[in-house]
Formats: structure tokens, C-alpha cells, sequence
């Protein structure tokens, strides 16, 4: 399922940004540990730090929706 983050603010961007890194963070954690109950959502975190990325550097060049 993907997300939109159209609608987001460029610093809820960047806190969203920061907890999926750390979701990221634990799950390969877990995934070397062999804890993991789901290992593709590996590949979809990946993905969406992908698009909150891209999000934000939307709001760098100033284009997209929402950006000023």
C-alpha cells in the first residue's frame, strides 16, 4: 500500500522521516537476529523513505504541491 505524503508539511516530513529510519534500523537488526515476523517490510520502509525523500527535496527546488 503506498502512502501519500502530498499533504505533509516539510517538517512532518522530516519526523517521519527520522521514524522510519529507525523502524528501518530495527528491523535489520532483527533480520540478522532472525526475529523478524515479516521480512518484506524491509523493502517497503526502503520505499518509503524513497518517497519521503523525495518529498522533501520537492520542497528544496521549490516544486510540487505545498512547496513555497
Amino acid at each position: 500500500m503506498k502512502h501519500s505524503y502530498k499533504d505533509l508539511t516539510l517538517d512532518e516530513l522530516m519526523a517521519l522521516k527520522e521514524k522510519l529510519h529507525k523502524e528501518y534500523f530495527d528491523l535489520r537488526m532483527g533480520r540478522v537476529l532472525g526475529h523478524v515476523e515479516n521480512p518484506l517490510a524491509v523493502r517497503t520502509i526502503r520505499r518509503n523513505i524513497a518517497r519521503v525523500n523525495t518529498r522533501i527535496r520537492e520542497f528544496e527546488l521549490g516544486i510540487g504541491t505545498g512547496a513555497k
